[in-house]
């Protein structure tokens, strides 16, 4: 058996795969106080469901798959470890300038945002290495030893290094390695250019930086999981899911937890694709992931899953950037417990708070007072108040009515289904905009993607999305409610290694660049050695981090070779460097060279043979529902008579015409009158908007 985890905001969500290959989908409420607590909940769950003991169940599991927001949380609410900042002696402010941008350009009385790691524990390091790899001034290890002995009376939890120059020569970053680990036992470190050998000064400090803070934290709580896991009875493989989107072993994720940052959103990506690949034949998709605290916005472009280095953690320029690739996801805070509210203006807003797990919405009973978009949709009718999480929970529809009529009604003089409406419109526009953003603003026409619906909240509101944004096909898949929980269980191991060697095209470095290459192939092939040992299918992969000259930033460009023999092989890189600026800027220099700065390998190991997700019900058994009707409200036709039937009780192939309400123990999908829809044999919900 396999398990794939995703802990939210909100809930917990489990995919059971079981030795046939069918799987089954559980929720379980979030715990925020301990969130291994919720996966072990959620475990249960699923071992009363196929009729087992839970240490029974776990004693047949081979993977277990982790997504977890932990980390990003942590550093979202400054709650990170004590961490301390060494760097070259003159270069105290790296983490402060950051890279140098303005949100107002012109406001020169705008102060500087604090930096990740604040100044009284910066300390500069006597030492200087040159651009070349030789060493200007060697390290003073005496001035370093006073430094540490003051890093212990300030009792630092952990230390980041960046030296300058330290991805060429990385000798002092190395040396204060090691007395680190003689002179402050135990305290976690970490060095620029072992966790981002990166060219640019800032994106190696903030991503050494990070992961140093996270060490602490992360490692308590990945070790819990795992002693926890071994102690429920779970004798086989604890994989995390990183931000690139593929997997890696947890304990390696401990040593290294900025791959954890936007762990659980990175997986959705995964599940779009094979799902966009199964049921459309458009090129382009967009998937959206809505849960219960946030709305996730990733794209799918010609069957790869876009990445970037411009990840930002909070506003751009005042927030911290990781400097590390990740899988490229746009969050706001929109999501079924959005919290709606009426400003001093008379403006309704909904989100970014939200009311999470605990208290949770009105109708959940659970002491919250302010209406949220699942308020909305109970008073709307979209929710069925005896059916939420197929009955575990039932919902108080009185409540949420009176929270949205006090606190949104009577401000705006609106009656209390106008008014849930009006909460569902301003949520629509919020994710209309996150979609734009991560779509138009990089030149693809939403008018010829599919949009992909995922997570707990997705169909509520999906075919609103899709008739603004003018996407022809919506596809809600049937593991839709636990997307990112499906994409984790079809995730590979994954590694990357990058390294700096500079040559253009116009004066190639062959034996260089081939060497650097070959180291980076040598590292994957020890990865593939080591934690890929059993996988079943083994993909390497090259791209260099390229610009034209005078650019100041590179893009990447995927390699068709691992090595460059000829004229032919460098014009080849060349050309397709044009056809990838092209792509992202709408423009090509075809008669200019092409500068490399960096390389990187990546190596993927498939895990997993089987091509399907064939979701089975709870018990084993589909349901004997007849489909029922109830009346719903929309706010262009206010109350109607709508019928509602049962997601996976629903026969191959037959059509649905809107308006309609299709419901499953995890989610409800609301089909707008005029829309249709009809069931793939995959088991994912096809809507025509119109």
């Amino acid at each position: 058996m396999r398990f794939a985890v995703d802990t939210g905001g909100t809930f917990t969500d489990l995919v059971v795969e079981n030795d046939a290959g069918d799987i089954r989908m559980y929720k379980t409420e979030t715990t925020p106080d301990d969130p291994v607590r919720g996966v072990l909940d959620a475990l249960k769950l699923a071992a009363k469901d196929f009729g087992m003991e839970a240490d029974s169940m776990l004693s047949r599991g081979q993977l277990f798959v982790h997504g977890t927001t932990r980390a990003i949380n942590a550093i979202v609410t400054g709650s990170t470890a004590k961490t301390a900042f060494l760097t070259t002696k003159g270069h105290p402010d790296i983490l402060v300038i950051r890279e140098g941008g303005r949100t107002d350009m012109f406001n020169f009385k705008e102060r500087y945002p604090d930096p990740f790691i604040p100044r009284s524990l910066t300390h500069e390091v006597s030492e200087r290495m040159g651009f070349d790899g030789a060493v200007l001034e060697p390290l003073d290890e005496r001035a370093l030893r006073a430094t540490l002995d003051e890093l212990k009376r300030q009792k630092v939890e952990a230390i980041a290094v960046c030296l300058l120059w330290s991805i060429i020569n990385p000798k002092h970053e190395d040396r204060i390695g090691e007395l680190i680990e003689k002179h402050l036992p135990g305290v976690p470190y970490t060095l620029s250019h072992r966790i981002n050998p990166s060219l640019r000064e800032y994106r190696r400090a903030s991503s050494a930086a990070m992961d140093a803070s996270l060490k602490p934290l992360m490692g308590s709580y990945l070790g819990s999981l795992e002693k926890r896991l071994r102690t429920a009875g779970f004798k086989g493989r604890v994989l995390v899911v990183t931000t690139q989107g593929g997997a890696m072993d947890a304990l390696a994720m401990a040593d290294a937890p900025i791959h954890s940052i936007n762990s659980g959103p990175a997986m959705a990506p995964l599940a779009g694709r094979f799902y966009a690949n199964q049921d459309s034949k458009l090129r382009d998709a967009i998937v959206a992931d809505t849960g219960g605290t946030t709305f996730d916005v990733s794209l799918v472009r010609d069957g790869r899953i876009p990445w970037t280095r411009e990840t930002w953690i909070g506003p751009i320029y005042r927030g911290h950037m990781t400097g590390f690739p990740a899988v490229d996801v746009k969050s706001i805070g929109a999501g079924g417990g959005s919290i709606a509210w009426v400003d001093e203006g008379g403006l309704l807003h909904v989100g970014p708070k939200s009311a999470g797990a605990v208290p949770g919405p009105v109708a959940y009973g659970k002491g919250g007072t302010e209406p949220t978009v699942t308020d909305a949709c109970v008073v709307l009718g979209w929710i069925d108040p005896d059916f939420f999480l197929g009955g575990a929970m039932k919902l108080d529809r009185d409540k949420a009515a009176d929270a949205i009529m006090k606190r949104v009604g009577k401000p705006l003089g609106l009656d209390v289904h106008k008014a849930a409406a009006s909460i569902m419109r301003v949520a629509t526009e919020n994710m209309v905009h996150a979609i734009e953003d991560i779509t138009v603003n990089q030149g693809i026409d939403p008018r010829g993607a599919v949009l992909i619906g995922g997570g707990g909240a997705a169909g509520i509101n999906a075919v609103a999305i899709v008739r603004r944004l003018g996407c022809p096909e919506l596809l809600i898949p049937e593991t839709g409610a636990a997307l990112s929980a499906a994409g984790g269980l079809i995730s590979d191991l994954r590694a990357e290694f990058s390294t700096t060697h500079y040559t253009s095209t116009a004066a190639f470095d062959h034996a260089g660049v081939n060497k650097a290459l070959a180291a980076l192939e040598a590292k994957c092939k020890a990865f593939i050695a080591g934690p890929g040992a059993d996988s079943i299918e083994q993909i390497i992969e090259f791209t260099a981090e390229a610009r034209y000259p005078s650019q100041i930033w590179e893009i990447e460009t995927h390699l068709r070779r691992a090595r460059f023999d000829t004229k032919e092989d460098v014009e080849e890189l060349r050309q397709d460097f044009h056809k990838a600026h092209e792509q992202i800027f709408a423009i090509a220099d075809h008669g200019s060279a092409v500068e490399v700065v960096g390389w990187r390998a990546m190596v993927r190991c498939r895990l997993r043979s089987s091509e399907r997700l064939v979701v089975q019900p709870a018990n084993g058994a589909l349901p004997k529902v007849a489909a029922s009707r109830r009346k719903v409200y929309f706010a262009e036709h206010g109350m109607v008579d709508a019928a509602v039937l049962r997601f996976e009780a629903m026969g191959h192939d037959a059509l649905v015409a809107g308006p309609a309400i299709i419901e499953s123990p995890f989610t409800t999908v609301v089909l707008d009158p005029g829309a249709s829809a009809v069931r793939r044999p995959s088991g994912s919900l096809a809507i025509t908007p119109n």
